[in-house]
C-alpha cells in the first residue's frame, strides 16, 4: 500500500468520502444461533399454518381432493421455508427475528441495506444449502471465506455483520500532580505569530 492508504485494512470498506469503515463480520457461532431461532420461528409458523389448514379441512369435509391437499402442503412449505425469511429480511433491511436477538444484520458487500433481490437469492440458496444438506455447505463455506459468507451470501453479494460491537474506551490519563499548577495557568489559545 502507498502511504496515503496505509491506514486502510484489506477488509475495511472505504466510502466515497474516503472514510474507512470497519464492519466486523459475524462469527459462525452467532450466525448458527440466529439461524436456530429463525428455524424455531419457522417451525412454529408451520405448525400454526398446518393447524389452520386441518381446521379448514374439517369444515370442508372428507371429500377434499388429494391434489388440493398436496398443493396446499407445497404452498405452506414454500411460505415457511422461503416466504417468511425473505419477507422478514426485506422489510427489516437485513434482520430476521434471530438476527435481531443476536445483534446481527445482513448487508450488501458495499455495506448498504439489502433489497428483495438479495433476500430472495439468500432464501432460495438457503433451501438447498441449509435445509436439503443440513447446513453442511453453509458451514464449510463460512469457514473458508474471509467474511464468513455462506453460499447464499456469495450468490446474493451480501455478508452478515455484528451490529452490537463492544467499544473499549481507554482509561483517562490523569494529570500528574507536578504539572497541575502549570496546566491551570496554561493558555491553550492560538500560538503567537512569531512562534
Amino acid at each position: 500500500p502507498t502511504t496515503d492508504t496505509a491506514w486502510v485494512h484489506t477488509d475495511d470498506l472505504v466510502t466515497g468520502e474516503a472514510v474507512a469503515l470497519e464492519l466486523p463480520p459475524a462469527s459462525i457461532g452467532s450466525r448458527v444461533g440466529s439461524g436456530l431461532v429463525d428455524l424455531l420461528v419457522g417451525a412454529i409458523a408451520l405448525l400454526l399454518l398446518w393447524t389452520a389448514w386441518v381446521a379448514g379441512l374439517s369444515q370442508i369435509g372428507a371429500g377434499a381432493d388429494s391434489a388440493l391437499l398436496r398443493a396446499v402442503s407445497v404452498l405452506v412449505g414454500v411460505l415457511v421455508l422461503i416466504g417468511i425469511p425473505v419477507a422478514s429480511e426485506t422489510l427489516t433491511r437485513g434482520r430476521t427475528l434471530g438476527k435481531k436477538l443476536v445483534g446481527l444484520r445482513t448487508v450488501r458487500d458495499d455495506a448498504g441495506p439489502i433489497t428483495f433481490r438479495h433476500a430472495m437469492a439468500r432464501g432460495l440458496t438457503g433451501v438447498v444449502e441449509i435445509y436439503l444438506f443440513q447446513g453442511i455447505p453453509a458451514l464449510v463455506c463460512s469457514l473458508l471465506t474471509v467474511r464468513s459468507k455462506r453460499l447464499g451470501d456469495i450468490a446474493a453479494g451480501t455478508y452478515v455483520i455484528r451490529e452490537r460491537v463492544a467499544v473499549r474506551i481507554p482509561p483517562l490519563v490523569h494529570m500528574p500532580p507536578e504539572l497541575a499548577a502549570w496546566a491551570a495557568a496554561a493558555d491553550l489559545g492560538t500560538a503567537p505569530e512569531g512562534l
